[in-house]
C-alpha cells in the first residue's frame, strides 16, 4: 500500500473563510504556502509517497485555491528530495493538451523524474465554461451527469489525453480530432535550420511538430484520474492502466468498481486503484471528529455537497448514508481506532493507494504536522505487519 498526500488546498482557517472572500488576501496564502511545504518536508523525511494538488480557478471563497498545481508541483519539488509531486488533476477539456505534455514534462526534468500526472474531467461550471470557452461546446460536467454535456467534455477529455501521450512517446505529433489539430492546417516554414536540423517540413508546409523535452520517466509519468466514480470512468481507467482515484462511495459500489478495474485490466483486485480518504488523528475520538466537524465536513457540507458528491455514498435501495467511521469512509479517531478503521477498509477493499485528503487551514498546522507523523509511523506499520 502506498500513501500519498492529497491537498485542495484551502486557503484560511474556517472563522477567516466564513468572513468572506479571504483568497484576495496575500498573506493569507502566503502562509497557506509556507505551511503546506513545511508538511511536504515531513512527509519527505517520514516515506510518504508523494503528494497531489487540484486545479480550480475563482475560488475566492477559500476552498480548492490551486489555479495551477504544476506550478504548485514544482514549488514543493524544489523543496524536498525523494517526495513525489502530481495533480489530481489537471482539468484537461479546459487546457492546451500540448502545453500540458510540455509542462510536466519540464516538471518531470526538474525533479529528477519525481512527476505524477493526474487529469480530470471538470464539474464546476463557474470556470470551466470560462477556460474552456474555445473548445466549443465543453462545459463542466456535474457528478452522475449523463447527458450531451457529459459527452462532449468526456470526448475533450479523452482527445486531450491521446493527445499528450504521443506527444510524451512520439518523435514527431501530427493529429486530426475534433477539439484539435496538429498542425491545424497550412501553416509555412521556410527556415533553413528545420531543414538542415529538424524534421516536419515537406514543401514549405508544417506537416508535424516535435514536443519537447520528453519526460525523463519511460515511456511517461504514472498517471492517474482523480474522484473517478462511474462504470465507464473505471473501465477506461482499467484500460488505459491509469489508476483510478475514488472518493468515498457507497461501500459495495466501491468494492464493484474495484471488482470492475479488475476484470477489464486482468489485475488482482486494488490493483491500480486508490481511495481518497479524510485522515484525522487526535488522543481521543471524541476530540478527532470534533476536529472532522470543522474541516472535513465543514468542507464537504458547505462546498462539495452542492456539486451532487453525497448521492455516491448512498443506499441505492434505502436512500440512507452509511456511517462513515464504521464503514472506513473516513479514517478518523485515535491512534488505535484510525488503524482499526484502515484494517477494515484493506479487508473490504485491498486498495494499492491511500490518497490522505488533508485540510490544511481548517485544521491548525501544528496538529497537521502530528497528524502525518502519527499515520506514518503508528498506523501505516501496524496495517502492514
Amino acid at each position: 500500500m502506498k500513501v500519498s498526500l492529497f491537498y485542495l488546498p484551502s486557503v484560511g482557517s474556517r472563522s477567516e473563510i466564513e468572513r468572506g472572500m479571504v483568497a484576495l488576501r496575500g498573506d493569507v496564502y502566503d502562509r497557506m504556502l509556507r505551511e503546506i511545504t513545511e508538511q511536504a518536508q515531513l512527509a519527505d523525511a517520514l516515506g510518504y509517497d508523494s503528494i497531489s494538488f487540484t486545479e480550480h480557478h475563482f475560488h475566492a471563497e477559500g476552498f480548492e485555491v490551486s489555479n495551477n498545481p504544476v506550478m504548485l508541483d514544482l514549488y514543493i519539488g524544489m523543496q524536498t528530495k525523494r517526495l513525489r509531486v502530481g495533480q489530481l488533476g489537471i482539468v484537461l477539456p479546459a487546457n492546451n493538451p500540448i502545453r500540458v505534455a510540455e509542462d510536466i514534462a519540464m516538471l518531470d526534468h526538474m525533479t529528477g523524474g519525481r512527476a505524477n500526472a493526474g487529469f480530470a474531467r471538470g464539474y464546476q461550471r463557474r470556470w470551466v465554461d470560462i477556460m474552456a470557452q474555445q473548445t466549443h461546446g465543453i462545459h463542466g460536467a456535474q457528478p452522475h451527469q449523463h447527458d450531451a454535456i457529459d459527452d462532449a467534455n468526456r470526448a475533450a477529455f479523452e482527445e486531450c489525453y491521446r493527445i499528450i501521450k504521443r506527444a510524451w512517446t512520439e518523435e514527431m505529433l501530427s493529429y486530426e480530432g475534433r477539439y484539435w489539430r496538429v498542425p491545424p492546417g497550412e501553416t509555412p516554414w521556410n527556415i533553413e535550420a528545420t531543414r538542415k536540423w529538424g524534421r516536419g517540413v515537406e514543401n514549405g508546409i508544417v506537416k508535424a511538430v516535435s514536443v519537447v523535452p520528453k519526460p525523463v520517466q519511460k515511456p511517461h509519468p504514472p498517471i492517474f484520474q482523480p474522484f473517478a466514480s462511474s462504470e465507464r470512468s473505471i473501465r477506461w481507467c482499467a484500460e488505459e492502466g491509469v489508476t483510478a482515484v475514488i472518493p468515498p462511495l457507497f461501500p459495495d459500489y466501491e468494492r464493484h468498481l474495484a471488482e470492475l478495474y479488475a476484470s477489464v485490466s486482468g489485475q488482482p483486485v486494488g490493483e491500480g486503484f486508490g481511495v481518497l480518504r479524510d485522515v484525522i488523528i487526535a488522543d481521543t475520538d471524541a476530540e478527532a471528529r470534533d476536529m472532522w466537524k470543522q474541516s472535513g465536513y465543514f468542507c464537504g457540507h458547505e462546498w462539495f455537497e452542492p456539486f451532487g458528491f453525497s448521492k455516491a455514498m448512498q443506499d441505492p435501495k434505502t436512500g440512507e448514508t452509511p456511517d462513515l467511521f464504521e464503514n472506513s469512509l473516513a479514517l478518523v479517531g485515535t491512534i488505535d481506532t484510525v488503524t482499526r478503521q484502515l484494517e477494515r477498509l484493506q479487508k473490504r477493499l485491498p486498495i494499492k493507494w491511500i490518497f490522505a485528503w488533508m485540510y490544511n487551514g481548517l485544521i491548525p498546522h501544528e496538529r497537521n504536522l502530528k497528524i502525518l507523523e502519527q499515520f506514518w509511523t503508528k498506523v501505516v506499520p501496524r496495517v502492514a505487519a
